[in-house]
């Protein structure tokens, strides 16, 4: 692999492009499929009837049964879906391309424990050390806590795993279990110490779910990808440097400080806000920047976009399958990504393993 080939594999390639409007193809039939389905099963017709009469006539009564499934319920649900899929992926991406591999993921390797951890310690311990009632708490003080955990999980991850501008799989992963489990006692000695309320909270965290969906949600994460978004064609660039390792990207010019620091801030940050808004739900970042690496290769400046095309998609549709499978009940979408996710981390760990064998 040569970095003429990083830099000019994707942007003008045709391959790239086309993926990138099957990737959004797809995306949209996710987020139409996750309007449609459900406890109650409604037809497209009527669902972009439901669509039609918000946007055109201001809505209708609280009464009118379709219209306050779809647009209600499910629309909430179902844009802040694609935006913790989009999230949860990018991070991921990013997280790997920091990392200088694949394997890397905010789960796997103890952020999102981190960021659930200060969660945690907002939810039981928030009203008594901020002073405010639980309502205010959960707006402002549990977003802001998750981001400063998570944060704190990825930078510490960072310095553990990387000497001399290596970074260490074997490291990153045992550092990674290691503060899952530091964190794991501590948030199980705060759900001993919680209320019926408090422990309510935990319990949705622990599984993860998009139950909760409000529009204020999706405002904050829309506001939480914002800088992603704006970084990501300077952050691309970086990473395909950072490829090469850390002296080879400075030498090719490339501020690898301010490369690192941008990428473990947004990290944080899309990994905290999502925590925050659904809880812990994991694979998405490890899986979806692998499906796009089989369509388009490592270059950053495809892998970023797409990436999160493809976990908005993933997630928008586990949700809708959690809603429809045990139907009227609803299965947690946490427990559902884990389900899918930890075969295929198996996979990837055994196809390796027999990679590195073969040569």
């Amino acid at each position: 692999m040569t970095f003429q080939r990083l830099t000019l594999s994707a942007g003008h390639d045709k391959r790239a492009n086309l993926a990138l409007l099957i990737a959004a193809c797809a995306c949209l039939a996710a987020a139409a499929f996750g309007l449609c389905v459900g406890a109650t099963a409604i037809p497209p017709s009527r669902v972009t009837s439901a669509l039609w009469r918000e946007i055109a006539l201001g809505g209708a009564s609280a009464a009118e049964g379709d219209h306050f499934i779809v647009v209600g319920l499910r629309l909430p649900r179902v844009v802040l879906g694609l935006e913790i899929g989009a999230a949860l992926a990018l991070a991921g991406a990013m997280m790997q391309g920091l990392f200088r591999n694949p394997l890397a993921d905010p789960g796997l390797v103890g952020v999102t424990s981190g960021a659930g951890l200060a969660v945690a310690v907002t939810i039981v311990l928030g009203e008594k050390i901020w002073g405010v009632g639980a309502g205010l708490l959960h707006v402002a003080a549990l977003p802001a806590d998750a981001f400063l955990g998570g944060l704190a999980a990825t930078v510490f991850i960072y310095i553990l795993a990387t000497r001399g501008g290596r970074t260490s799989m074997t490291v990153m992963l045992l550092a990674g279990v290691a503060l899952s489990a530091v964190a794991g006692a501590a948030t199980a000695l705060l759900s001993y110490l919680s209320d019926d309320r408090q422990l309510r909270d935990l319990s949705f965290w622990f599984l993860g779910s998009l139950g909760g969906a409000t529009w204020g949600k999706a405002a904050i994460l829309a506001l939480a990808l914002v800088p992603a978004l704006i970084a990501m064609p300077w952050l691309a660039r970086g990473l395909n440097g950072l490829a090469f390792g850390e002296a080879e990207a400075f030498h090719l010019g490339l501020r690898t400080e301010a490369i690192k620091g941008a990428a473990i801030g947004l990290i944080a940050l899309a990994v905290g806000a999502s925590v925050a808004a659904a809880g812990a739900i994991g694979f998405i970042g490890l899986v979806a920047p692998h499906l796009v690496r089989l369509m388009t290769g490592p270059d950053h400046r495809a892998l970023l976009p797409l990436s999160a095309l493809c976990g908005a998609t993933l997630l928008v549709g586990a949700d809708a399958l959690a809603r429809t499978l045990l139907a009227p009940a609803e299965l947690p979408v946490g427990v559902l990504t884990a389900s899918i996710g930890a075969p295929f981390f198996l996979w990837l760990l055994l196809r390796d393993q027999v990679r590195s064998e073969l040569t």
